[in-house]
């Protein structure tokens, strides 16, 4: 099981915050990640959504000529899914998409914190997209920005865990979802300290496209 993970953006540690979270998903994948090298250094709106997808696309290709089983567009914008799907039928799952369905099938109300206030409008016109707002609380932001939460000393873990109690005091929030594939190391202390299901999104697409890839696995060896 080759799962293959691209960051839009060109910062290389990122990538290795989101490959270590989709390998410990799926410790008996092998994991090709992949940093479009040509895109903004962080994703921090639509502008920086649409310069990335031109690099995101050729790093897709890329991957899927390695061999690759699955992809994971490794943005919770989910910048070029839409334009990927169009260009092949690889299978291929969004951070937002795959998290606000795990979110959904909780059973939970839930709220996304996501880093600055500019992803809001993007994260929710996917929402209503992928049909998973009757459960969606709010969209929140914790003012961080993306690359903040590459400094341990910025103080941008504790600001989500602030934004995050606020979501459930005051949004009636029963799960929250991290908005940013940055935040993907800080799921598991954040459900531990809060109490609720925090759901990363690279986690939760690793697991749905290691599902796709056992559901196809036969019609590709029948070919």
């Amino acid at each position: 099981m080759r799962l293959l993970v691209v960051n839009p953006n060109a910062t290389a540690s990122m990538t290795e915050t989101i490959a270590a979270a989709a390998r410990g998903a799926l410790p008996e994948g092998e994991i090709l990640a992949r940093t479009n090298a040509a895109g903004p250094p962080a994703i921090q709106g639509p502008e920086d959504g649409a310069a990335a997808i031109p690099g995101f696309l050729n790093e897709l290709r890329a991957g899927i000529a390695e061999g690759a089983d699955a992809g994971i567009v490794a943005c919770f914008d989910d910048v070029g899914l839409l334009e990927a799907r169009a260009e092949t039928a690889f299978p291929i799952v969004g951070l937002c998409e795959a998290a606000c369905h795990a979110a959904m099938l909780t059973g939970r109300p839930y709220s996304v914190v996501t880093t600055l206030a500019v992803a809001i409008p993007v994260i929710e016109a996917n929402i209503e997209r992928y049909g998973v707002g009757a459960s969606c609380r709010r969209v929140r932001a914790a003012g961080v920005p993306v690359l903040a939460l590459e400094d341990p000393e910025s103080g941008a873990a504790e600001r989500v865990s602030d934004e995050i109690e606020r979501a459930l005091a005051e949004d009636g929030a029963g799960a929250i979802v991290l908005g940013c594939a940055g935040m993907a190391d800080l799921a598991a202390d954040l459900s531990a300290r809060h109490g609720v299901p925090v759901i990363d999104g690279v986690v939760a697409a690793t697991g749905m496209a290691a599902t796709l890839i056992r559901i196809l696995l036969p019609l590709t060896h029948a070919s």
